[in-house]
């Protein structure tokens, strides 16, 4: 790796940016931008913004766009919160009403997994997890095919496992964990559908959104092709992986000419060596339209046209990320203190998005290879050679033994703690070289952030922002655990074990605290307690979390107790 690494001071110019074509802005004037949009998301008729834009329509669109103009005029167009209450009573349905429950088929109340578990109380747990699946499955009713107009939510024609809560469609990396939590399951067959719902949306917009809405612009992180690389380590079905390989290989070449950047750096010997990297970046105008009026009200205090339209890009590009919203997105110079204003996800190059293409891209090269495209598979292998010393070269810090994402605006790297930046390990790279492994395990006790006993902080920054600290999130610990049990290095792999036994703990405990209750996220300075901050409240449910713990259980159950940190005398 050191032939790869920059010199101290460096010269990074950004000489080229990819022009993004995907995805293209929701033309709806009733769910996605216009003067009912406006009218009624500014009137705050629910406790969550993301209501409005999920309820069915319950008459014609003439007929809503008419009594919706009667009601601005006979109101002088200044309508009380009531009057829009009636106007969405009268015009609209209830939220949810076009799901209906689903039972699986394929549901067994006694996977092989639990077999595996030694602690009878942590089987319990996992058996009751896997109940929870019948409990988040749906199916989208007919009438949304049949009536698209009529609906925020796009059809799909399988049952989908939906993350809980607040949020009813598929979305996109939240199923990654959902689904390494089926297979465990043996739920092979619902696996199956919601891929081929994937390759639906994919289809048809060019580019997997973030979930199955119309108001979804934009997409999320790439976990398709490791869905497919799950689904087909178990199940061994080429015939399903020889047919949806083209669309892999379109979501794949999405990111590559729409979210690339092109960068300089001036290697030691003085030579100009151009990489290329990833960002999240979303050029949708407006709002986003479930978060619309909390957007529209922060913008309005910006001075100018384009101020406005970068806020709006940079807040598009962070729900992208999935981290919707952390410091990770704030200026440098004054990350703890800054405002969503300050938002500039599309200047930082994240760590963790470039492990996941150059990953898909190996992954690729496997794909091809099974199914004897060796010309495709060199393809892939290249890319992913680039990416990688890209990767390497640009991100990684000699002096911190670790990787830090990139600042486009200050050609620095951002040297905050981030559970993302050993993400490049979970993806294959430095893991050939235990010294390597080391130092990052050297930066992670640097670090402290091993002793909080509630898993891994999503920063070190308390910015009241959901994905910083104390709150500590299910995707983010499986990754951390993954990059140091993947490396091969003893030592990495027995801290790898010991953070999957802090989580399983600490979401047992909650489960238990709060009548049999899974969270989206939770505190990793307070074992027992559900996350918090951000701009909604914390979500039960939930797909992700579940899908966690049961890998969790799948792959330690032999060892993990429930007795850990005396959790038995805490309950």
């Amino acid at each position: 790796m050191k032939n790869l690494l920059v010199p101290a001071i460096l010269l990074l110019l950004i000489v080229g940016y990819a022009v993004a074509v995907y995805p293209q802005p929701c033309n709806d004037d009733i769910y996605c931008y216009g003067d009912i949009l406006h009218t009624v998301t500014l009137a705050e008729p629910f406790d969550d913004r993301k209501t409005y834009v999920d309820l069915p329509l319950k008459n014609p669109r003439p007929v809503i766009k008419s009594n919706f103009q009667n009601m601005m005029a006979n109101t002088s167009n200044n309508p009380s919160v009531d009057d829009v209450k009636r106007f969405l009573n009268e015009n609209f349905g209830e939220r949810g009403e076009e799901l209906t429950s689903w039972d699986p088929v394929d549901w067994k109340p006694n996977p092989e997994f639990l077999n595996l578990i030694q602690d009878e109380t942590l089987r319990q747990f996992g058996s009751e997890l896997n109940a929870l699946w019948k409990e988040l499955g749906k199916v989208i009713k007919p009438e949304v095919r049949d009536n698209p107009d009529m609906f925020s939510l796009v059809y799909l024609p399988n049952p989908v496992i939906l993350p809980g809560g607040r949020f009813l469609e598929l979305y996109y990396w939240d199923t990654y964990w959902i689904i390494r939590g089926l297979i465990h399951c043996q739920m092979l067959q619902s696996v199956k559908g919601m891929l081929q719902d994937f390759l639906l949306l994919l289809d048809t917009y060019g580019y997997v959104p973030n979930g199955n809405r119309i108001y979804y612009s934009r997409t999320q992180p790439p976990f398709l092709i490791q869905m497919f690389k799950d689904y087909v380590d178990a199940t061994g079905d080429l015939t399903f992986l020889e047919n949806s390989l083209p669309s892999l290989e379109k979501e794949f070449d999405f990111w590559m000419s729409n979210r690339s950047v092109s960068v300089s750096s001036t290697e030691p010997n003085g030579t100009v060596q151009n990489y290329t990297l990833f960002r999240y970046i979303n050029e949708v105008t407006g709002p986003r339209p479930e978060s619309y009026s909390r957007e529209y009200v922060l913008a309005e205090t910006l001075e100018s046209t384009q101020q406005r339209d970068d806020f709006y890009m940079n807040m598009k590009s962070g729900a992208e990320s999935g981290w919707d919203f952390s410091s990770r997105w704030f200026p440098l110079n004054d990350s703890a203190n800054s405002s969503l204003l300050a938002t500039k996800t599309s200047q930082v190059i994240p760590v963790d998005l470039n492990s996941i293409i150059y990953k898909n891209a190996k992954i690729l090269v496997d794909f091809n290879n099974l199914l004897n495209n060796t010309a495709a598979a060199q393809k892939y292998e290249e890319t992913a050679e680039e990416i990688k010393s890209a990767i390497n070269s640009l991100l990684w810090d000699e002096a911190a033994g670790v990787w830090f994402d990139y600042d486009l605006q200050e050609h620095v790297r951002r040297k905050q703690f981030y559970p993302s930046n050993i993400f490049p390990l979970w993806a294959g790279i430095g893991c050939n070289d235990s010294s390597i492994v080391q130092r990052v395990l050297d930066y992670i006790q640097d670090s402290q952030v091993l002793n909080w006993e509630g898993g891994i902080p999503t920063s070190l920054v308390n910015s009241s922002q959901q994905w910083d600290f104390p709150n500590a999130w299910p995707p983010l610990q499986h990754l951390f655990v993954e990059s140091l049990d993947n490396s091969g290095y003893e030592p990495a792999k027995v801290v790898a074990f010991d953070i999957a036994q802090k989580w399983v703990s600490n979401n047992y405990l909650t489960y238990k605290r709060y009548n049999n209750t899974m969270f989206e996220k939770y505190r990793a300075d307070l074992p027992g307690e559900p996350g918090g901050g951000g701009l909604y409240d914390v979500v039960v449910g939930f797909g992700w979390t579940n899908g966690v713990i049961i890998d969790f259980l799948q792959k330690y159950g032999q060892r993990l107790s429930s007795f850990y940190n005396d959790l038995r005398f805490i309950l």
